[in-house]
Formats: C-alpha cells, sequence, structure tokens
C-alpha cells in the first residue's frame, strides 16, 4: 500500500529574511522515510506541484509535513509545519482526503509567530497494482519526479573508487519511484486492509489484482539481469535514420574533467559504436558481470524531443566496497552526433544512494571517430573518452567528492579499457604510420639529370640566338682571307676597319657577356641545389615539418625575365629551411619537405617568404611574403592549404604556395614543469598550475589551441584615452586582455615574438599614481591589437601601457620572463641572469620585502576573518579557482544597500558628482584621502565618463587600501533624474584582487514644492576568482558600504544645510 502526496501551493508565509522574503520548500517525512522539493527563491506564495509516494507498512505513523526557508551557509528556518495520521487517510471515504488547504503549526505554542501560513495538498493512498490516476487539481499539468532519503543511514563522508566507478551516468529527470523499506509486517497489513469494510469501488480495484501474478512477476525482474527486450526497431536503422538528421558539423571539445580513454582500436567506427552501444551486444552486461554489478536494466534506444535525439536509460547496482555500500546508479544516455563515421554519446550518471549524491551529477563523453589508416589498408576507430562533475547544490565536501570521483573514474577506465582490448584489438601507433609519415611517402621530388637540366634551364632566346651569331661569325672566319696591316693595325691586332663593324663587335661582346652570366649563375644554383630538403629534425620537443608541394603565379619581379628562379624560405623560432631553386617556372612543383628541429615550447608563428634568385652575390629579388599564426589557426587546418602570399607583385599576380604542415609533440611528461620551473627561477615567486577547467575557459575566450597554456593573470587597468579596467593573461607563446564594463567587452591578442621591449615607466597622474608597465611591438607587428594600443610611434610600433597591479613586481617580473624565454636563444637567455644579477639584487630585496608583506597581510586576514585555507585545501582549490575570471556585468546580482528621500533639490544633490569643491570636500570627511579625480569626457552618445582614486581611511579599520574606479553617467529620459554606474576595484587589500563592486546610483527628482530628491543606491560583487567564504566576504563588503554610503549622504545633507 502507497500514501500518494501531492504538494501543490502554499500562501500568506511569513518572511524569514530580511528581504522580507522567504526561499521555502517542502520536506515531507513518513517514519524513516523522507522527501524534499525544490526550494522557490524569494517568493511568500510559492507553488511547487510536485508529488511524493511513500511505501506505508504501519498505519500508525504519521505524515509531517514541514516548510523551511533555504540557507545556503547556515541552518535552514523553519517555518511551519502539519502532522497528519495515516489512519485518517485511510479510514476516509475511499481512502482520500482530497485536495485541501492545511494551516502550518509553528514547532510550539510558545513561539512568537503563530501565523505560518496555508499550504494545498492531496493525500490518498493507493494499492501498489492499482493505476495512478490522480485526482483532478488546477496543478497537475507539470509533476515532479524524486526519490527518498533514508534518514536513518549515516554514511561516512569518504569517498571511495565506487562513488564514481561506472563509465556511465544518471539522468536528469528520473521516473517515479517508490521509498524502499523493510516491512517484516506487511502481510499482516494487507490481511488487515482485505479485512477491512471498505468502499466496493475500493475492494474491485483490489480484486483486479492478480496477487500471486504480481509475485510471480517481482521474483522474475529480481532475477533477471536484462529486462527490457531489444526494440521493434533495428539500431542500424535508427543510427541512419539519426544520421539522415541536421546535425552540427563540429564534434563536441573534451569536457573539462580530462580525457580518461584515448586508444585506437582495429575496428571501423561503425561496429565500435554497434560494440558498445546496440542492444544486441553483450558487451555492456559482459562488463557489468565482470564488475559485479546486479540487477542491470536496459532501456530501449528511442527518440525524444519529437525526433531531435536519441536517449535510453540503463539502471544496475554497484557492489558494495570497504568505505561505500552497494549504490544504485542510473544513465541517460543521449546520441549528440551520429554523422560520417563520428558517433558521440554523453551519458549523465547519477548516484543518488551515494554520500552527497544528490548534490552532483557526473558526465561522461564518448567520441568515436575515424582512425589512421592501417598497413592493410583497413579502418580504424578512435575512442576518447573525458569527464566531468557538475554540482547541482553547493556543499563543502566539494573538493573531497571531486577527488572521490577522479580516483574512481580513473580506476574504472582502466578495467574499461582493459576488458575492451578482449573484445576489440588496440592498434598501437608504432605500427601504424601517421598521416604525416604517409604524406611524405606519397610525395616524390623530381629528379632531373644535370643535362636536363640545362638544356631546360638554356633553352632560351638569348642562348640560341649567341649560339647562332658565334656559328655565323665562325663559318665567315673560314670562308674569308686574312686582310692586310693597315693603319694602326700590326701584326696579331686586327681593329675594326667600320662603323659597322665597331657596332657588330659590341653586340658580340654583350651577348658573350650575357651567356657568361647565365652560365654562372647556372652553375652556383647547382652548387647551392643541395637544400634542406630530406634533413631530419633533431632533438625531443615540438617537431615542426612542412611540406612544399608547388607555387602559383610566381611571376619574375622585372620585364626583362620571361620567368622566375623561385625558391622558399621558412623560418621558425630564429631557425631557417630553405628549399631548392626551380629554373625558369612560374609554376614551380617542389615535392620537398622541411623539418626543423625539436624546440621545447610550440612555436608562435612560421614566416614563409619566396625569393627569386640571380646569384649569390646579388640581394635576391622578393616575390611575396606569408605568417602563419599556430594561435589564430587550427593545425589541423594547415594539413593541406593554399597559403597566399602578400606584397605588391604577389598580390597583384595572385601568387600563392601550397603547404602541408605538421606540428607534433615528442617531449617527455616532465617538459611542462620543467618550463614552469624555469620561469620560476627568474620571477623568483612560485606559480600555481592552473586547473584544466581554467585553461580550456582561457583557450575558449581567445580561440587558442588545445596546447595553448595560462602561466599567470592579473587584474589591471588598460591605460588608453579612457582606461579600461580588466585582466592581463599571459601564456608561454601570448599576451592577453580581456576588459568588461558596464557590458562594453574588449579583448586582444599578441605574441610574444612581436614584443621588441618591455619597459617600467614611473607612476603619472593619468596613471593614478601606478607605476606603468609599458609593452612595445615591432614595427608593423601586432595590428590585430590595435584597438588596445596607447600609442603609434614614427617607426610603425604599437605600445601598450598597463598599471594598477595588485603585485606590480611579480607582474613585470613574469612577463620579462616570458618575453626573454620566447624571443632569445637559450645561451643569451642563460647570460642574462648572471649579467644582470647585481642590479637586481636591489629589485629582489624589494620584491622581498613585498611578498614578505602581503604574506603578512593574508595571514592577519586569516586569523581575524578565516578567509584563507591552510595549504592543503589551497591546493584543492587551485583546481577550480579563476573559473569565474571571464564573468561580465551581466552576471552582477545587486542588492539595494541605501534609499531615502533627502531634502535638497536634485541640482546639489549632483554636485556629489560634479568634481567640484563639494564633492572633495565631502568625500575627504566620508574618509577618502588623497581623492583625486578626471574629468568628465564624452563616451558616447548620452553617456559620460570619468576616473577616481583614493586611499581608504575608514572605511576599512584593518588596512588602509586604495580605490581606483570608473563612473559613467547618464540622464533618465521618463523623470528628471540620473543614473551614476560604478565599477570600483580595491587595491592594496588581502583578496582584493578576486572581486570587483558594482554601484549603482539612481536619483531622481520630485516634484518642486517639495524641494527634495530620491537616491536609490544598488551594489552588486562580481567575484573574479574563487575564494572560500564567499557570501561571508560579500555580507561584510555589503554591511561596510552601506553605512559608508549612507555616511557620505548624511554630510552631503549637512553640507546644504550649512550652505543655506
Amino acid at each position: 500500500m502507497n500514501l500518494l502526496v501531492r504538494v501543490s501551493e502554499a500562501k500568506n508565509l511569513p518572511p524569514m529574511e530580511s528581504s522580507g522574503f522567504t526561499n521555502p520548500y517542502v520536506k515531507l517525512e513518513l517514519g524513516r522515510l523522507a522527501f524534499r522539493s525544490k526550494a522557490v527563491k524569494k517568493c511568500l506564495d510559492p507553488s511547487w506541484s510536485e508529488e511524493f509516494i511513500f511505501e506505508v507498512d504501519d498505519l500508525k505513523r504519521k505524515l509531517v509535513v514541514s516548510v523551511l526557508d533555504e540557507e545556503r551557509c547556515f541552518n535552514n528556518d523553519f517555518v511551519g509545519q502539519i502532522r497528519v495520521p495515516v489512519a485518517w487517510v485511510f479510514e476516509a471515504k475511499d481512502q482520500s482526503l482530497g485536495t485541501s488547504w492545511y494551516t502550518l503549526h509553528p514547532k510550539s505554542n510558545n513561539a512568537k509567530n503563530k501565523d505560518c501560513g496555508e499550504i494545498l495538498l492531496t493525500i490518498y493512498l493507493l494499492q501498489k497494482n492499482t493505476p495512478l490516476d490522480m485526482p483532478p487539481t488546477s496543478d497537475s499539468a507539470m509533476l515532479s519526479r524524486k526519490y527518498a532519503d533514508s534518514l536513518h543511514d549515516s554514511p561516512s563522508i569518504s569517498m571511495s573508487s565506487s562513488l564514481a566507478s561506472s563509465p556511465m551516468r544518471l539522468e536528469e529527470d528520473v521516473p517515479l519511484k517508490e521509498a524502499k523499506v523493510n516491512a517484516p509486517t506487511l502481510a499482516g497489513r494487507i490481511a488487515k486492509i482485505f479485512n477491512k469494510n471498505v468502499e466496493p469501488t475500493a475492494i474491485s480495484s483490489i480484486e483486479t489484482s492478480d496477487a500471486s501474478e504480481a509475485e510471480s512477476n517481482d521474483s522474475l525482474s529480481l532475477e533477471s539481469k536484462c529486462v527490457e527486450p531489444s526494440s521493434s526497431v533495428d539500431f542500424e536503422e535508427l543510427m541512419r535514420s539519426l544520421e539522415t538528421r541536421e546535425q552540427s558539423g563540429e564534434v563536441p571539445s573534451c569536457l573539462p574533467g580530462g580525457v580518461v580513454l584515448d586508444q585506437l582500436y582495429a575496428i571501423t567506427p561503425r561496429e565500435l559504436n554497434s560494440t558498445l552501444f546496440s542492444p544486441d551486444s553483450s558487451y555492456f552486461k559482459s562488463f557489468a558481470d565482470m564488475q559485479g554489478s546486479t540487477d542491470l536494466q536496459v532501456k530501449a534506444w528511442e527518440f525524444d524531443n519529437n525526433g531531435e535525439s536519441l536517449k535510453r536509460l540503463v539502471s544496475y547496482v554497484k557492489p558494495p566496497t570497504k568505505m561505500v555500500k552497494a549504490l544504485k546508479a542510473t544513465e541517460e544516455q543521449t546520441y549528440l552526433k551520429a554523422k560520417g563515421g563520428t558517433f558521440v554519446v554523453l551519458v549523465v550518471v547519477s548516484t543518488l544512494d551515494a554520500p552527497y549524491g544528490k548534490t552532483f551529477k557526473i558526465e561522461l563523453l564518448y567520441c568515436i571517430t575515424p582512425g589512421l589508416e592501417q598497413p592493410s589498408g583497413e579502418q580504424s576507430s578512435q575512442l576518447v573518452v573525458s569527464w566531468r562533475i557538475n554540482f547541482s547544490q553547493s556543499t563543502m565536501m566539494k573538493s573531497i567528492i571531486e577527488n572521490g570521483a577522479r580516483q574512481g573514474i580513473k580506476e574504472n577506465f582502466d578495467q574499461y579499457e582493459k576488458f575492451l582490448s578482449r573484445s576489440v584489438k588496440p592498434l598501437d601507433l608504432k605500427d601504424i604510420s601517421s598521416e604525416k609519415d604517409q604524406l611524405m611517402a606519397s610525395l616524390q621530388v623530381e629528379h632531373h639529370s644535370e643535362w636536363t637540366l640545362a638544356v631546360q634551364y638554356f633553352a632560351n632566346f638569348t642562348v640560341v640566338s649567341a649560339i647562332f651569331t658565334w656559328l655565323y661569325l665562325l663559318t665567315h672566319l673560314c670562308m674569308v682571307m686574312p686582310s692586310k696591316v693597315q693603319g694602326l693595325e700590326f701584326v696579331g691586332l686586327d681593329l675594326p676597319d667600320s662603323v659597322g663593324e665597331i657596332i657588330v663587335s659590341i653586340l658580340l661582346v654583350l651577348q658573350g657577356k650575357q651567356v657568361l652570366k647565365l652560365v654562372s649563375r647556372f652553375m652556383q644554383a647547382r652548387a647551392q641545389k643541395g637544400s634542406d630538403h630530406g634533413i631530419k629534425g633533431k632533438g625531443d620537443g615540438w617537431l615542426l615539418t612542412v611540406a612544399l608541394i608547388e607555387g602559383s603565379n610566381l611571376e619574375a619581379p622585372n620585364s626583362t625575365s620571361t620567368s622566375s628562379d623561385p625558391y622558399v624560405v621558412f623560418t621558425c623560432n630564429g631557425n631557417r629551411r630553405t628549399s631548392s631553386i626551380k629554373f625558369q617556372k612560374s609554376e614551380p612543383l617542389w615535392n620537398e619537405i622541411l623539418e626543423f628541429d625539436a624546440m621545447n615550447e610550440p612555436p608562435s608563428r612560421l614566416d614563409v617568404e619566396v625569393f627569386d634568385f640571380d646569384g649569390p652575390f646579388v640581394e635576391p629579388s622578393s616575390l611575396g611574403h606569408a605568417e602563419i599564426n599556430f594561435l589564430k589557426t587550427s593545425v589541423s587546418d594547415l594539413s593541406d592549404v593554399w597559403i597566399p602570399l602578400q606584397g605588391k607583385l604577389s598580390q597583384a599576380c595572385q601568387s600563392k604556395i601550397h603547404l602541408r604542415i605538421f606540428l607534433n609533440s615528442t617531449k617527455a611528461t616532465n617538459s611542462f614543469q620543467e618550463y614552469i620551473a624555469k620561469v620560476e627561477k627568474e620571477v623568483g615567486k612560485k606559480i600555481r598550475l592552473r586547473s584544466p577547467q581554467t585553461n580550456s575557459t582561457f583557450q575558449k575566450l581567445f580561440g587558442l589551441p588545445p596546447e595553448e597554456f595560462l602561466i599567470n593573470d592579473f587584474s589591471c587597468y588598460l591605460r588608453r584615452k579612457m582606461p579600461l579596467q580588466g585582466r592581463l593573461f599571459l601564456s608561454a607563446r601570448a599576451v592577453g586582455f580581456h576588459g568588461d564594463i558596464f557590458g562594453q567587452k574588449s579583448k586582444f591578442l599578441f605574441l610574444w615574438e612581436d614584443v621588441e621591449d618591455i619597459q617600467r615607466i614611473p607612476p603619472t597622474l593619468s596613471s593614478m599614481g601606478s607605476p606603468v608597465i609599458s609593452v612595445i611591438l615591432k614595427p608593423g607587428r601586432g595590428t590585430d591589437a590595435r584597438h588596445g594600443a596607447r600609442s603609434l610611434d614614427a617607426k610603425g610600433r604599437l605600445g601598450f601601457h598597463f598599471h594598477s597591479f595588485v603585485s606590480l613586481n611579480v607582474a613585470h617580473r613574469t612577463m620579462l620572463a616570458l618575453w626573454r624565454a620566447k624571443t632569445l636563444p637559450p645561451k643569451q637567455d642563460e647570460m642574462i641572469p648572471e649579467k644582470e644579477s647585481e642590479a637586481n639584487d636591489v629589485r629582489a630585496s624589494e620584491d622581498e620585502s613585498v611578498s614578505e608583506t602581503i604574506q603578512a597581510a593574508e595571514e592577519e586576514l586569516e586569523v581575524h576573518c578565516d578567509l584563507i585555507e591552510d595549504n592543503d585545501s589551497d591546493a584543492k582549490i587551485t583546481q577550480t579557482e579563476e573559473t569565474a575570471s571571464f564573468l561580465g556585468v551581466d552576471d552582477v546580482n545587486v542588492s539595494t544597500v541605501y534609499s531615502s528621500i533627502l531634502p535638497l533639490p536634485i541640482s546639489f544633490c549632483m554636485e556629489l558628482f560634479g568634481g567640484r569643491e563639494i564633492e572633495e570636500r565631502v568625500m575627504e570627511r566620508a574618509g577618502c584621502l588623497n581623492y583625486s579625480h578626471s574629468p568628465w569626457e564624452s563616451y558616447k552618445a548620452d553617456v559620460h565618463q570619468r576616473q577616481l582614486y583614493y586611499k581608504l581611511q575608514k572605511c576599512i579599520p584593518l588596512y588602509k587600501g586604495e580605490v581606483a574606479s570608473t563612473q559613467q553617467k547618464l540622464r533618465l529620459s521618463v523623470k528628471n533624474g540620473w543614473l551614476i554606474k560604478e565599477l570600483m576595484n580595491l587595491q592594496g587589500l588581502p583578496l582584493g584582487d578576486n572581486f570587483s563592486l558594482h554601484l549603482r546610483y539612481h536619483i531622481e527628482d520630485l516634484p518642486a514644492k517639495y524641494a527634495a530628491c530620491s537616491v536609490q543606491v544598488n551594489l552588486g560583487v562580481t567575484w573574479l576568482k574563487y575564494t572560500r567564504n564567499q557570501k561571508r566576504i560579500t555580507k561584510n563588503i555589503t554591511s561596510i558600504l552601506k553605512k559608508r554610503v549612507k555616511l557620505v549622504f548624511s554630510i552631503l545633507e549637512k553640507e546644504y544645510i550649512a550652505k543655506s
């Protein structure tokens, strides 16, 4: 027998928070069973429309329905409750109490507030085999399904590998399920039910259920491991139907939790997909048996959302371990893509019975793509499985759950990979030639003999005419007799006897000179024909391989040459590779392979320039150039690409070259740590490694490849015509800036290789009293980032100015270290610290004192506020911090900190933002030292902007920090009023770099007879970095600024009274 309770809505609930609202949710208890509804935010008349089912084994129990106010960091507040004995429901007509309003009561009669509101419930009993025919209600359209928690269990909070040991996921919305308890007197209760005098309708409904048949069905379902039969529709037909539907062209990227399986298999992608996910495949059931899972139930694949997605549900019970009891897991498997030999399946796993299992779900992404071709010519497939964990509720056990899930998933997929290798043969990359090797083997360089090349080169009008002329001259000499000596001639010297003979002699000399020049160029070119083709790259690291295929429309730079003698020079990280020279060809075919020696870091740019050969002692003419940026172009897109050449001649002729570029790494696993250690040595400060989630967000923000990793980031201002607050991101190959002020987003990126100099400029008034880090680019570089540059000098160099760093010395030294590591040769890079060691002693001591001061401030803050974790917890939080570094203004939740009607005109109230004497006097009396501001300047239509800078004296007692803020003001169109927005950043305070404050002043004029104005101030806090107890810090900031704003306007009111 089941007790069904529908929670519809409540009304007239008392406010439990200072804001005048309540976050109510309902908790239902029957014996040792409990349910919980969702929480409705900030509502006194909430609507839930949720239903719950209890299994009843004792009619003496009471149903307790409690309404509570949800609090994230503190205990939930009690609102009210009711108690309904199950016997009342059993003895009622039709065993139903119907839909009624129930008055909520306080816990005790001594409670101050006895008016707790009312709740609308539908309560009735239901036989187990009776269909769920609900009484009609107005709120029965949307019903949420819930699971029951066993409150008498107290599972350990320690996580084990079985917490997430299945490579499967639980669904978001699960079917309605009953709560299970042991019922030793269940038979007696059923007998008692049949002996009762109940209504004929109830008796008939009970008689229609055959008890013996139900018992046999239940036993059969327990013994069976795979209950659901395969669908009548064939799995391959479902796949073909799914492939005909519209799908996104891109394969989803790996989930941020990391890749747990990446392996090639000697099987086609379609066959591997059938092996893993087909209902007819025995692999799934065999793997569950191997792990000891029981009660495996696999439903058939079905189309959902009007045929847009293909889904199925899988449930099973994981075996118990030493730390965790047996867990029931449910998976929702969904096909995201099935087209062109690519299959992507998202699996959502939930383990509600696990400790804190209701607070998180695990997601797994299976990507099956075509792999490399095997030597036998057969197709292979690649399986990549990645994961992440999603928390639906905040919990203090987040780090423990993440570590337990990570360990469990790793161990599980180690078993998964081994078990799959028994059914499908895995492939080793060493046994399969890569795409690069296959391409290189297919390229065949043209081999010509010296005579063939000579004939091709000398087969032109100049050489043919010269040969004809000299043959003609030799024939003439044989036919004529020697002339007698006359004039100034003597024996052995025969001078021209006429003007015609002089002209002929000149032509013969010029023609001979031209022929000798051609012969010399040919011999020199043949001496230089040994290009870098076929020379293997040396060392371990990032290997860059360029296949130069052919060229198109490579015309000669001058009109005297019929065609060019092109060759190509590639430059990367200071290393050059040169191709061979192709004689007299505007459509050359090279088919040459050029490899660069291994590099410690991935290259940023490859420079390509095509020259016309004109001898070794003559500067060659450029036929065009191109630049390949590896940060902006995917390496996969460069595997076969035509590169257009830049330059006047090349653009006019539409010249281009055909390249195939490959970049892969043969580095050891500790190379990244070595690079970080190298940077740390020069910076003099330990660098915290960013989490995969942070790196993924950084890569998506600037569109960077997966191999680019974030080294450090700093909060600062970008100095332009109007300063822009944002974050400066430093990676191994590039510098990026992202700013978001009042919804106006700006970002740019430039390479370390483009930087010519980094300077430190003393503080000025325009930099708000902060030193400036100036980054100057090389001429003509960084044109994509021109909108962020402060200046452009006469040499065409862009200059970027950054200031207002919290840790200026650390930022400056980190930028210098990364710049030198990328631009200077290794030997020179090692010599610089030695040459500058004496000059840096004083700076190092300053940095040590600054770091000691910051460390002391952090320790003091830890004592006073308990905001900083110990080393172990800090290391764990580092994995998930910085993910909020990219939040915009739209994500700020604002609250009202001040609202009042001031007895002064709006014109005088706006003097607080006028930049005159009254503003400075009020702010100084409010505790703002060295108060300075820039004049209001037009930002855009009807919007003006300015900057403020001052030091704190009374706002925060423990620390005397600094404030740098940006204000914007615009006139309201509806009423006579103003809206002032302020973005405030605290500097010199521990954890001040972790958040920014958003203030909005809404000032409206009241009718003239009142001579007053209405002022409302809203505050929002944007968290740029993750920190413990964010809610506590936000509460403290709100309290302090609330007092400060109230003080400022009270001083302004006194100024008006004194003036009047």
